[in-house]
């Protein structure tokens, strides 16, 4: 099988803007009556499961001239174009241990982040591969249960760029990037994940509130010249034990800074365990009056960077989450495998959804 190959290049008659308007907006009320019902599992890692796989040089350079001429290893987001069959695999793996969300794997894929690897002119097409390989696995699920439904999450990572710290000690006034520039990132990548099928657009791991705001402008832009819309999920993420993002904010702050745009889910996810964001997410809770998100590492790296914790014990700490009414939504980030959707799925399975207050 010829991985290149497996990603055709649809033409504008199979654009969702003129053949899945209908069904993308029917994602609210399908999203809103599946909460409603029960908590729901989000998939886990893809960056740390890649890393798993120990692929070679080749495997990123593929065999399409534009990414032999460019990519370098470790440039996990054009695996979409060169190893579809692989992160294919990965994706089938976390929907067969019970996911309801399968997330695409385009988290540094924006122009900024993207240049690294001198890879930013494919930007659009990478976004799209890693929807429409998401969109394939969730199908094939559904295929196989005609009573299941599973969303497709577009992710749009938070760059490598602050809009809102200077990177020069010397020029407090200095800034990488300009809010303008991120609403023109953002907006590219929203596009590709759109066209991919994407069911859900999930603006994650935010370290800098304005780097949020720039993202939502840019997506609801997009949705104008679209005419349509669909959920917006956002997932901050607490950098250290201070309880604040890394542009300075507390989880209730960060929550009430980006309410205006109206997501159906807020969150929290990454850089933390769930022992450790435990407070931070019951104060997010308290103060959010959407649907809440969360999906913790598998605890904290140890010295050689590895994540320790085990399916069970994370499980057992999620399952206190939901106890407490804390959550709608659960799931694993860096160093969680399928296992641990596996387990945190049984943990929850039994228990209500945090209701939404009024």
């Amino acid at each position: 099988m010829n991985d290149i190959d497996n990603i055709s290049r649809p033409g504008p008659a199979a654009s969702p803007r003129r053949r899945r308007g209908g069904a993308m907006e029917d994602a609210h009320e399908q999203l809103r009556a599946a909460m409603d019902q029960r908590i729901l599992i989000l998939d886990g890692g893809i960056g740390t499961r890649i890393q798993g796989l120990e692929l070679n040089e080749d495997a990123y350079l593929g065999g399409a001239a534009m990414v032999r001429a460019r990519a370098t290893h470790g440039n996990h987001d054009v695996l979409n174009l060169t190893k579809p069959d692989e992160i294919r695999r990965i994706h089938d793996a976390y929907l067969a241990a019970g996911a309801d969300f399968v997330s695409t794997n385009t988290f540094n894929a924006n122009r900024i982040s993207q240049a690294d690897y001198d890879m930013e002119h494919e930007v659009y097409e990478i976004n799209r591969a890693g929807a429409r390989i998401a969109r394939a696995s969730a199908n094939s699920a559904q295929g196989t249960d005609p009573n299941r439904k599973v969303f497709v999450a577009g992710v749009m990572g938070p760059t490598n760029r602050t809009a809102s710290i200077s990177g020069d000690v010397n020029d407090p006034g200095h800034r990488s990037v300009s809010f303008d520039e991120l609403v023109d990132v953002y907006k590219e990548a929203a596009e590709g994940l759109l066209d991919g099928g994407a069911d859900v657009l999930m603006v994650e791991t935010v370290f800098d509130t304005l780097n949020a705001k720039a993202a939502l402008f840019g997506i609801h832009e997009l949705f104008e010249e679209f005419g349509f819309d669909v959920p917006i999920m956002i997932s901050g993420t607490i950098t250290d034990a201070s309880g604040r993002t890394l542009s300075g904010q507390t989880p209730s702050a960060f929550w009430t800074s980006l309410r205006h745009a109206k997501p159906l889910i807020a969150g929290l996810n990454c850089a933390l365990g769930a022992k450790q964001l435990r407070p931070h997410l019951q104060e997010f809770s308290r103060a959010c009056e959407t649907y809440v998100s969360v999906h913790p590492n598998a605890g904290l790296p140890d010295e050689f960077g590895l994540y320790t914790e085990g399916p069970e014990e994370m499980a057992g700490r999620i399952r206190e989450f939901a106890q407490n009414g804390l959550v709608n939504i659960v799931g694993g980030c860096c160093g969680t495998t399928p296992d641990h959707v596996a387990a945190l799925a049984e943990a929850v399975k039994d228990l209500p959804p945090r209701p939404l207050p009024d």
